[in-house]
């Protein structure tokens, strides 16, 4: 969103479906990164907003299934996991994500949310985790749209 030449509000939204968590993973989680990076690059460089720091955002849906929840295992030959890391679920693990992502203040806020194949259809999804409640982003959204008087 753009008000007087200025980048007010960007978006990244992502989704995951089965079966490939674990390839799929690591590539959303990069994608995140990386957009997050080139944008505060940019914004660093003077590339677009003199004075106004934008707002980013970070929305991940999580296909809610069995593959989703279950432990991950994992390898050691090297250097020890992350405690946090250890028998967590795909699902898990994007939650930690997602608030590292805004802890780290590559984001302002995240959203993760959680929704079966057949429950997604109908709208119908699950927040894991109260800080990363929809609600939350949408508010704080919102806020940063009628900061700016962005009407459209």
């Amino acid at each position: 969103m753009v008000k007087d030449s200025q980048l007010i509000v960007a978006l990244e939204m992502k989704s995951q479906v089965g079966p490939s968590f674990g390839n799929n993973f690591n590539n959303r989680t990069e994608e995140a990164m990386g957009s997050a990076l080139d944008l505060w690059t940019a914004y660093r460089e003077g590339a677009y907003n003199k004075t106004v720091k934008p707002w980013l955002g970070y929305l991940f849906m999580l296909e809610d299934c069995e593959a989703s929840r279950k432990p991950v295992h994992v390898s050691e030959p090297h250097f020890a996991v992350l405690p946090e890391f250890k028998l967590s679920s795909y699902g898990k693990r994007y939650e930690l994500f997602c608030r590292k992502l805004m802890r780290e203040r590559h984001y302002d806020v995240a959203a993760f949310l959680l929704s079966d194949r057949v429950r997604g259809l109908k709208g119908e999804y699950v927040e894991p985790a109260e800080d990363m409640a929809f609600a939350n982003f949408a508010r704080s959204l919102v806020s940063q749209i009628e900061n700016f008087g962005v009407t459209r």
